[in-house]
């Protein structure tokens, strides 16, 4: 399937996890890829491995805290593949609630939604002009059941309700100028991140109605989806892929899926 030949796409956070899903999966369905994180190595492994498939990818050092470098992300991305038809947010932070929310740290807090939304609002506001002139323009964020439900964690989960508002105030400015903006809601996906808080996401299986956590490729299907043409009538929307989690009434919380 080459649904994205010839498109351009630049992906944030894809050093590992649901991001480097996501760029293997466009890749391999004919884009050009910038990998971006603010890790290089990470960026780099995960450019390099789309590359060994025979798939186009670059690697780029982005952090999404910083206005300066989306804005030189997105202009490496136009001029290394001459045009830029889809962004993808998904950088963020989250970190473990504090005991009792009267101790929450406002440092933690300003991150969690400084590289959660603000980052997704950076990063779109440079990519909007490009998107535009591609006429086929198209932003998906992935989001979080968090913004959906009460799965714990304040800031990580306010920061992505934001982020469902945003998706939905900018699919009515943009559409018009025709770019369409969307948003994937995950529930709890195998990535590195649970293993380093040292916590087993099979742990909590068995309260999806499926019976499994989500995988990242889940995700990156997803993701291709609402980016293609397939999706041409669709614009903010917010998706769950969330393996049925939040059409039930399960009791989960605590721990950002």
């Amino acid at each position: 399937m080459t649904r994205f030949e010839g498109y351009a796409v630049l992906v944030t956070g894809a050093g590992r996890g649901i991001g480097a899903a996501v760029a293997h999966r466009l890749a391999a369905e004919g884009a050009h890829v910038l990998v971006t994180d603010i890790d290089e190595q990470a960026a780099g492994k995960t450019a390099g491995a789309i590359r060994e498939r025979g798939h186009q990818a670059r690697e780029f050092v982005c952090d999404v805290g910083d206005r300066a470098s989306v804005e030189a992300a997105v202009a490496h991305a136009v001029d290394a593949f001459g045009r830029l038809d889809v962004l993808v947010n998904n950088a963020y932070a989250c970190h473990a609630d504090a005991p009792l929310f009267e101790d929450e740290d406002d440092e933690a807090w300003a991150r969690d939604l400084d590289l959660s939304l603000t980052g997704a609002y950076r990063c779109c506001r440079a990519a909007l002009p490009h998107l535009v002139a591609s006429g086929r323009g198209a932003i998906v964020s992935i989001g979080s059941v968090n913004g959906l439900q009460d799965f714990g964690c304040h800031a990580y989960s306010a920061a992505k309700a934001g982020l469902i508002s945003l998706t939905r105030t900018l699919a009515g400015h943009a559409g018009p100028r025709g770019v369409r903006v969307n948003l994937i809601a995950p529930g709890t996906v195998r990535t590195p991140a649970w293993t380093e808080q040292g916590q087993d996401p099979d742990a909590v299986r068995e309260l999806y109605p499926l019976r499994r956590v989500g995988e990242p490729e889940d995700i990156a299907a997803a993701v291709a989806f609402l980016a293609s043409r397939d999706a041409a009538w669709i614009t903010g929307a917010v998706l769950p892929v969330d393996g049925g989690v939040t059409a039930v009434n399960t009791g989960f919380k605590g721990t950002a899926p």
